[in-house]
Formats: structure tokens, sequence, C-alpha cells
């Protein structure tokens, strides 16, 4: 107990100081952040480079090897630094104070995802400053910038031209691991694959004209509205990958009825039916349509602009034949083009790291347990599954004091907080998963 309070006190205070820099990206300007964890960590014994395409932007990678300098597997500790922008008059709390209070760590990144950082750097610290060094292989710290537009100067850049300083074995990252509760169960989701993003556009054309007139042109708006209705109300065929198999298996009901599987998890808790059920199959959002700059013309062009997400390993032919079942073929001046294609990434579900995990559970919460999920969004794992093939990449934060129901509205939200007891908890565990998998 008196090392779990030293965990959460350190932690804590490395939170709360981290919270303080302003890293909103963008523009990101993550140096002044990244330069005080280097120092922190480089106080504690490890090895440390700041690395990046831009001097005030650099990417950072703190090793602890086996003394004896023997080969063996990597493990990393991924997470970023940078975060959204938070209005101070949405808030009770400055979101860039770090202050303690109520038993909270409050302000911007608390949840995304700097507390992540500071746990993974606290359990660091921790073993290195205790004298314990891996028996084989190295632990990484690994903090990036830029998560939050999408990675190019971060993890990609990274994994892309420091592979010698990127590449693991095995890597935590965020994605999951609050507590999830369901029924009088309490389950632990370790994140094992994210979806793909094949966001789309759909176009259509008529003829001009003036508004006064409608009857004389061919409005290519309203020719959308159809569409809009069925992406409201209709949902293709579920497709549902072998992750969110494993995860319906492990509540209880049928994978091979989704539907029914649905309607059952629904009866159960429908906080955790309406997360499952985006990662069945593929989602369609309507975010954007545009048509006349003119209020007084009508319009010969339109489109809407949908974000698209599909099931991890699903390609573009697949991908589309889910939007035609909503959408339609193209007719009468619509077509639909795809704006993006990135295909889902995964990591096999059983391994090493998902033992030490479990293992880790069972000890920390008896009763509890870990199942495999799916982020219907992405990481900065696809990174690192793409330049590493063999990397086995899970996201894993775990946190008990609030449930994910409770936890998930505040990222990128006011008033984001994380209960100090969590930051404790979470910092046991990234130091009991290095000692166990690497010795």
């Amino acid at each position: 107990m008196a090392a779990t309070d030293a965990l959460q006190a350190e932690t804590t205070d490395v939170l709360s100081r981290l919270v303080q820099f302003d890293t909103v990206n963008p523009p990101g300007a993550e140096r002044a952040c990244q330069e005080w964890l280097k120092g922190y960590l480089e106080e504690a014994g490890l090895e440390v480079e700041l690395a990046g395409a831009d001097p005030e932007r650099p990417n950072l990678v703190a090793r602890l090897p086996a003394e004896d300098g023997t080969g063996g597997p990597a493990l990393g500790y991924l997470s970023h630094v940078d975060t959204v922008l938070a209005d101070p008059e949405d808030w009770s709390r400055d979101p860039w104070s770090g202050e303690v209070a109520d038993g909270f760590v409050w302000g911007r990144g608390a949840q995304d995802m700097k507390s992540q950082t500071a746990a993974e750097a606290v359990a660091v610290t921790t073993l290195a400053r205790a004298g314990w060094r891996p028996a084989h292989g190295e632990l990484k710290l690994i903090s990036v910038v830029d998560e939050e537009t999408g990675g190019a100067a971060g993890a990609q850049w990274l994994t892309e031209n420091r592979p010698d300083l990127a590449r693991c074995d095995w890597m935590l990252n965020e994605g999951a691991g609050t507590v999830m509760p369901f029924g009088d169960r309490r389950l632990y989701g370790v994140c094992v694959a994210e979806k793909g993003t094949f966001r789309f556009v759909v176009r259509a054309r008529g003829t001009a004209g003036h508004a006064s007139v409608p009857g004389l042109a061919d409005n290519a708006l309203v020719k959308l509205v159809p569409i809009l209705a069925r992406l409201a109300e209709q949902r293709p065929a579920y497709d549902v990958a072998p992750e969110p198999r494993a995860l319906l298996e492990a509540l209880g009901v049928d994978p091979d009825d989704p539907a029914r599987a649905v309607e059952a998890l629904h009866g159960i808790d429908p906080r955790l039916a309406t997360l499952v059920e985006p990662t069945l199959g593929v989602t369609m959002a309507p975010t954007i349509i545009g048509a006349s700059k003119k209020i007084n013309v009508i319009p010969a062009r339109a489109e809407l602009r949908v974000d698209c997400r599909v099931p991890p390993g699903m390609e573009g032919e697949q991908a589309m034949k889910r939007i035609r079942e909503v959408v339609g073929e193209d007719t009468d001046g619509i077509e639909v083009e795809f704006l993006e294609q990135v295909v889902g990434n995964r990591s096999p579900i059983d391994s090493p790291l998902m033992d030490a995990i479990r293992d880790w559970i069972d000890d920390r919460d008896p009763g509890a347990e870990v199942v495999p999920a799916v982020l219907p969004a992405f990481t900065d794992s696809r990174w690192f599954r793409a330049a590493f093939p063999d990397c086995i990449a899970y996201g894993f934060y775990p946190q008990r004091e609030l449930s994910l129901y409770e936890s998930w509205p505040l990222v990128h939200g006011a008033d984001e907080r994380i209960a100090v007891r969590d930051l404790g908890f979470a910092a046991d565990c990234y130091a009991s998963v290095a000692r166990e998998l690497l010795g």
C-alpha cells in the first residue's frame, strides 16, 4: 500500500506539471514540455533522446536497457503530449492550472492523455531508481507530438525516420482500460484493434437557375435530401470482425446474430450497447453539406461529406458495397467517391502482453474481467503496427474510480479531470507489466 501511495503522489505531481504546459495543437509547441520530461527521466538514470522534423516539436524516447546489453524484446510505453483547445469560459477551473482538488487533477490533457504520460514516466523512473534493469531486452518510454492532428510530425515521423528509436515488440498506448460496469460485472477493455477510415463524398448535379422560378432549374441540393434521410435512418449489414466477435462472446451474447446481440446488450446496459454497436460493422455519419454560395441561385452542384468508419481489415471494395446499401447506386446525377481510404489495424488478441495485463487485473481487482475491445476511431498505434508488423500494440490505461461512461464525456470536453487514485493505479500497472515481461 505504501508503494502505491508513493506512486500516486508522484504521478499526481508529474501530471499537474505536464498540464501546465500549453501544448494545444495546432500549433503544438511541445518542446518545453518534452524538455521538462527529458530532465525528469534523465535524473532517474534513463537514456533520453529528442528527435523530430521541427526543433520546436521534438519526440522523446527514453530507454532502460538490460545491464549486460543482451538482446531481447523491447516493451514500449507510448503517449502524446499535445492536446486539443480548451476555452476557459466553459470551465469551472483554469484548464492550464493542473489543480488538485476534490480528489482529481484538473486540466486539459488530464484524460487525453498526459495522465498516461505521467503514469508511464513515474513507473519507469521508479523502477530505474530502485536499481531494476531488464533481465533481457529493454524498456522504452515514447512521448510523441502531433497526435491530435494526425501524427505526421509525431508517431508517423518517428516510425518512418527513426525506426531505431521507435521499434518495439510490445507496446501500450491509449484506447481502452477504463472500467465498464455491465450488470454486476466489472470489465476492463484492452484495445486490440482500430477501425479504418473511409470518408466519402456524395455529389449531386443539376442545372442552375434563378431561385425565384424554381421550375426552370434542376436543384442539385434537393437530390441529396433522400440520401441524407437514408443515412440517418438506415445502416448496412453487419460485418463482425474477430475482435468484436470475441467481445460479444465474453459478454455472453451471440456474435452470429449481431442484431439480437445488440438488443440483448441494450436490455442489460444501453450505455455499453451504444459503444459496442459501432464496432460491429460500417458506420456512416454525414457531417458537411454544401451547395450554392448565393441564396438566390439554385445550385447546379451540391455535395455531402460523410465520415465512414469500417471494421479492421476491411478494404475499399467491401466498404463501397456497404455504402451502396444505404446511399444507393449512381443515378440521376448522383455519384459517390472516396476522399480517404485508411484500412483499420489490429494486433493478436492472445499474447504475453495480454497475459501480463490479465495477471495484474486479477491481482489488483479480483473478480474483474479483461475483455478485448475495438476502438471506433484510431490512435498512434496504427503507425507502429504499420512500421513494425510484428509489434503487438494494445490500448490500455486502467481507471476504476470513474467508469467509462463518466470519463468518456470529459475527453476533449470542459472540466476534464482524472481521479488521483487512478494515477497510482495506472503507474502500478506499468511497473508491474514491465517486471513481468522483461524479468
